[in-house]
């Protein structure tokens, strides 16, 4: 197993002999507005893409973890063939299909694709009533003879949903959307370090891998305050936290 992170929750993965591009946001810098009620004014996304876009136009299979336009964006809709093989979460394959794609299969709860078994987790996607209004949001728990299990959580903070995917699924690795996205009002919507120190805890069996920093404005929780804080906790160790174009 290979995994590049593009940028933010953009993901290349090389598995079991095939290749999977997760949650793709293509956009080039600054061409989008600012998340409104951030309390940051700075337009998305706030880095380029680290390479050209011809290294992931061609995968076996797209995974669309939810349509927050941080994760399926116009950018992504144009460049991708319309023929690409797409995997979605239940209730988001017609929106998909509007945008030219034929190939489309929403994941209720798993499906087997050339061999790799791809298992849909739920997630929660902040709290109160932010958290209801930012709808339904998958993971993916992938597995294959031969490979270690992969959990990409997906836009969900620390929450009962995680730990039975941890639970269930027993993965040897897990990526993580942390960044700590947040409005001006109310809670985080994505994992923030006090939330991965909670996950390191809970699934000490767990490489984890944190992601989704440094690249849309509302995410407070950048690399740096990360390590920080892992470092003051002696666990920096235990987090892979990659920057943008790196493979692990």
């Amino acid at each position: 197993m290979n995994i590049q992170l593009i940028r933010h929750a953009t993901l290349w993965l090389e598995y079991a002999g095939l290749t999977f591009l997760i949650d793709p946001m293509f956009s080039e810098k600054a061409v989008n507005p600012p998340i409104a009620n951030s309390g940051d004014e700075r337009k998305n996304p706030l880095v380029p893409l680290p390479g050209a876009l011809d290294a992931w136009l061609a995968p076996d299979a797209v995974l669309v973890t939810h349509l927050h336009r941080d994760h399926w964006d116009e950018a992504a809709m144009h460049m991708l063939s319309k023929s690409s093989v797409i995997f979605c979460q239940q209730g988001d394959r017609d929106a998909i299909r509007s945008s030219g794609f034929t190939d489309v299969t929403e994941i209720q709860t798993f499906v087997t694709f050339q061999g790799v078994t791809l298992h849909r987790t739920s997630g929660q996607h902040g709290t109160g009533e932010i958290g209801q209004q930012m709808g339904q949001v998958s993971g993916f728990v992938l597995q294959a003879q031969g490979e270690p299990t992969l959990y990409i959580a997906g836009d969900t903070i620390w929450c009962e949903d995680m730990k039975t995917a941890l639970d269930t699924y027993k993965p040897d690795m897990t990526i993580v959307n942390a960044g700590g996205a947040r409005f001006l009002v109310g809670d985080a919507i994505t994992m923030d370090e006090e939330d991965i120190i909670e996950l390191i805890g809970y699934a000490q069996y767990t490489r984890v891998v944190a992601v989704h920093m440094d690249t849309i404005n509302h995410c407070h929780v950048t690399r740096e305050v990360l390590r920080t804080k892992l470092s003051a906790h002696n666990l920096l160790h235990k987090v892979d936290i990659p920057e943008d174009g790196e493979w692990l």
